[in-house]
């Protein structure tokens, strides 16, 4: 596995980090064991960033991982979590609300500190506020020692850009579906975020589902047009005996400018796959094929948050 540089913060990350949402169950019911399982196995091969929420199934994930890294050493991983999200339509990036935010994780992750505290999907909320207010208190839960550095994550890469220009210092960036087969441009971003000493973090290469098998769920938010030509993309795997999935993950750890690229998963057969994928270089016939048939929709994303954070 190899290990890279995440911004100035001096942690060395695994390129593949294992996103927790699915040990919460958010993609699926999972079994517990198997759950705890899959984290051990990532250890095992070479995984050291294990990402959680409280908003990943209702807290379950956290839980989850937490009686997962019990048994591991606390100085061979990375353990990032969030705050400010708890639910589809429940927000609050107060201080306040984050001080008891990091307390309750800590407790389900039975830590006394985390590696990595971020906001969560803030463009939900008021960006200047959030800057203003929401950061510096996260800076404080640093200098207190529970937290060792801070970020902010969202999918539009425009709260990025605000942050930039206002000047705000924060250690690591962390969106998703902007570093995958029809959309790169995360990379256009991470140039500048690197600039300014920020780490970047890169999740869901698969999009959400998008990219697989088995096609999004019914909430994805991606339009049609996304999810037809990504089928179509899958079905051209398959045909081919190769799951979309790994391809896109080969593909995504390709692309320069990113410390890890967050794949989630709660089977251990499946993290095995991951590994295997993201140590691999796709094959490059079926990637431009690939590639090709997703031109259409090259770099076609979808709202979320409030309009004036797009």
């Amino acid at each position: 596995m190899q290990y890279r540089p995440l911004g100035s913060t001096g942690l060395q990350v695994s390129r593949l980090g294992l996103g927790a949402a699915n040990l919460g169950g958010v993609y699926g019911e999972v079994d517990e064991a198997d759950a705890i399982r899959t984290v051990h196995r990532a250890f095992d091969l070479g995984i050291n960033l294990f990402d959680a929420s409280p908003y990943y199934g209702g807290t379950r994930a956290e839980t989850v991982l937490g009686k997962a890294l019990r048994t591991l050493p606390r100085d061979q991983f990375v353990l990032s979590t969030k705050a400010g999200r708890y639910g589809p339509q429940q927000f609050d990036f107060s201080p306040a609300r984050l001080r008891q935010s990091l307390d309750e994780s800590l407790q389900r992750l039975h830590q006394d500190h985390v590696d990595l505290f971020l906001l969560h999907d803030v463009e939900f909320g008021d960006l200047d506020q959030i800057l203003q207010e929401s950061l510096p208190a996260l800076r404080e839960l640093q200098a207190a020692g529970k937290a060792r550095f801070v970020g902010l994550t969202g999918l539009p890469l425009a709260i990025f850009r605000r942050a930039l220009a206002a000047g705000v210092r924060f250690d690591v960036a962390l969106s998703y579906c902007h570093a995958t087969l029809f959309d790169t441009t995360l990379q256009n971003l991470a140039p500048d975020l690197a600039a300014n000493g920020i780490g970047v973090l890169n999740a869901s290469p698969a999009a959400m589902g998008l990219l697989s098998s088995h096609g999004p769920r019914d909430w994805h938010p991606a339009p049609a047009s996304v999810r037809a030509a990504c089928r179509a993309a899958a079905e051209l795997c398959t045909a081919h005996g190769q799951e979309i999935a790994e391809l896109a993950l080969s593909y995504t750890c390709t692309l320069p400018g990113f410390a890890s690229t967050l794949c989630g998963t709660a089977a251990p057969d499946e993290i095995e796959a991951n590994v295997r994928a993201a140590n691999s270089a796709p094959d490059p016939e079926l990637l431009a094929q690939v590639l090709s048939l997703l031109e259409p929709i090259r770099n076609v994303t979808w709202p979320q948050g409030r309009p004036e954070n797009q």
